[in-house]
């Protein structure tokens, strides 16, 4: 078998071989076609993180890398939609869950497209990791790009839903992100799934809970790391709850 780059044998959704795997260990673990078959039958399907990488993933401290724990330079994001609370107490929970799985969905899909992961997913937040296990050396752009398309791509669907409901009344999405090092790994007895921990993680998470509806906070680390995407956009000084000194932010919004 073959063993080209993983961006060549992958496009979004559609892999052959898991990113992850080829990305992290250069093993080419088939998860699309007829190769895939014998390794279904043993537990092996695509991850519900990122369909271009696999359950293997999820499972690779343990069984693979012999660590519970490993350090990554990363970039998180963190999404959440802004009025939620307000809006839940107004209508069904029906309706309520439509806005939740449109919200998560579309999130999911501007994510995937640029190589991040959905690690968490909190009612009507969720967290998302860029340069693992998918390797992206552009990943604070990456997540930059995935968050404008999440500002694009909720924004109306979300308020159709809305409107169809409370006539007169909007939703937005606030978003934050922050790049660094961060411990990903396995931190339960009781769960095999990774997740990442950190001062990084708990910034970019302080960030997104100052955003306003339709804003993108960025840390300066992440701002350096994608001047293109960030260059002219207004500085914000922030006091952050857990952070003892003032945090300079860049504020993005949707174009």
């Amino acid at each position: 078998m073959t063993t080209a780059s993983s961006s060549e044998q992958a496009s979004h959704g559609n892999a052959r071989i898991c990113r992850g795997c080829w990305d992290q260990m250069h093993m080419p673990i088939p998860i699309g076609g007829p190769l895939a078959l014998p390794f279904r039958a043993l537990g092996i399907t695509r991850s519900k993180m990122n369909p271009d990488i696999c359950t293997i993933c999820e499972r690779s401290f343990k069984y693979v890398k012999k660590q519970r724990q490993i350090t990554v330079d990363a970039t998180i994001l963190f999404a959440d939609i802004r009025g939620f609370t307000d809006l839940s107490e107004r209508i069904e929970a029906v309706q309520l869950s439509e806005i939740v799985s449109l919200f998560q969905d579309r999130c999911a899909q501007a994510i995937w497209a640029h190589d991040g992961i959905v690690n968490k997913q909190m009612g009507d937040g969720l967290m998302a990791i860029f340069n693992f296990p998918i390797v992206r050396k552009d990943h604070a752009a990456a997540a930059i790009r995935a968050a404008f398309e999440i500002q694009r791509n909720c924004a109306a669907a979300l308020n159709g839903l809305v409107l169809d409901t409370l006539p007169g009344r909007t939703l937005g999405v606030g978003v934050g992100i922050h790049c660094g090092e961060v411990q990903i790994g396995e931190f339960s007895s009781f769960r095999s799934d990774f997740t990442a921990i950190g001062g990084v993680v708990n910034q970019a998470a302080r960030l997104e809970s100052q955003a306003a509806a339709g804003e993108i906070l960025v840390s300066v680390e992440t701002a350096v790391n994608a001047s293109d995407l960030t260059a002219g956009a207004e500085t914000r000084v922030l006091a952050l709850k857990g952070i003892e000194q003032p945090v300079q932010a860049r504020v993005l919004v949707k174009h």
